[in-house]
């Protein structure tokens, strides 16, 4: 399948992505090159798991060796490579680490993003897509989520987000720059090495033949997007910002706009794995979450015509499949030992 975004729009322009060795930096930097960008990117740690060195692609662009914490460093890299285009994917992006440690994350993930924010403005770079999350909505009684509903974080992880939204608001409408939010449901595919995760934890466990373990109730209900699915997106926002200047400080939401249990979830995954066997564990045990995540998507189709490629389902397939050649050791890097 094939993103919106394929076109002459990305040839030879220069791009920086923060996060590229990240999950879902691995997808985006690879669109990206498969459509001609000229590639920078921010490397904080350099994973053999990531897409990026599994699959190859950091050798076909530039690399800086360095954290979105470092605004000189931001603005050297911006100013020397004459970056036209950011996306921000930089971030501590898991629940559970930021309630162990809410200080980190929130200076890689708010202090990063004016840094990364501040460094665009002054370079100056034309467009800025900044990835979030629907958790920057923190907990609401009125679902689903819409752009309009107030960023109301509490708990670290969301209050991260809601503070990183809040201020591309700021650089929007002070300094009339030209920087979107993307908030994305649960991402997930091929590539994502956080075993806290569902998909990827349920997977191995499947493919070992254990039986996945659910820190909550299984109640706790989410919607989805496949990353590929969340790359285009990305795309095709940053360029939409450039045709269109009262896209700036906007927020779009991408989802599939599906409410799914985590339970369900996990039970699918194993339907579509031939190991409905294994019936999960439920610990009972999580908190400091929200109970109920979902999005509503209209904005999106919309104003940028956007609409998923990909069904719940045929994603699901799509994901298992690089999983089990993971751990069967058909991929690029050796045999799987997650």
């Amino acid at each position: 399948m094939t993103s919106p975004a394929v076109g002459a729009f990305w040839e030879g322009r220069p791009v920086l992505v923060t996060g590229a060795t990240g999950f879902m930096g691995g997808w985006l930097t690879r669109s990206l090159v498969e459509r001609g960008a000229d590639v920078v990117v921010l490397v904080r740690d350099r994973s053999p798991r990531s897409l990026l060195v599994r699959e190859g692609w950091l050798s076909r662009v530039s690399v800086v060796s360095g954290a979105v914490e470092d605004r000189d460093l931001l603005r050297r890299t911006m100013a020397e490579y004459a970056v036209d285009t950011v996306f921000h994917l930089a971030a501590q992006p898991l629940v559970g680490v930021a309630k162990a440690d809410p200080v980190g994350t929130l200076e890689v993930n708010v202090r990063g993003t004016w840094n990364v924010l501040e460094a665009a403005r002054l370079a100056p770079a034309r467009q800025i897509v900044v990835a979030s999350s629907d958790k920057a909505y923190g907990e609401s009684a009125s679902l689903p989520y819409r752009e309009t509903h107030p960023l109301r974080g509490q708990y670290p992880y969301e209050v991260s987000k809601s503070c990183a939204d809040l201020i591309c608001g700021m650089y929007a409408r002070t300094y009339g720059q030209a920087v979107a939010v993307t908030r994305c449901a649960n991402v997930f595919g091929g590539g994502d090495f956080n075993l806290s995760r569902t998909i990827p934890g349920v997977t191995r466990s499947a493919h070992r033949g254990e039986r996945f373990v659910i820190r909550s109730d299984g109640q706790f209900v989410r919607d989805l997007l496949y990353a590929a699915d969340a790359a285009a997106a990305y795309l095709l926002l940053a360029e939409r910002l450039t045709e269109d200047p009262g896209l700036r400080g906007e927020a779009f939401n991408f989802g599939l706009g599906i409410r799914l249990t985590v339970l369900d979830l996990v039970r699918k995954v194993l339907e579509l794995m031939g190991r409905s066997d294994l019936e999960p564990v439920i610990l009972n045990q999580a908190s400091a979450e929200i109970r109920e995540q979902y999005l509503d998507c209209d904005k999106a189709h919309r104003v940028l015509g956007w609409a998923p490629a990909w069904s719940l389902d045929e994603a699901l397939r799509e994901t298992i499949a690089w999983y089990v050649a993971f751990y069967e050791g058909r991929l690029g890097g050796g045999r799987g030992a997650a």
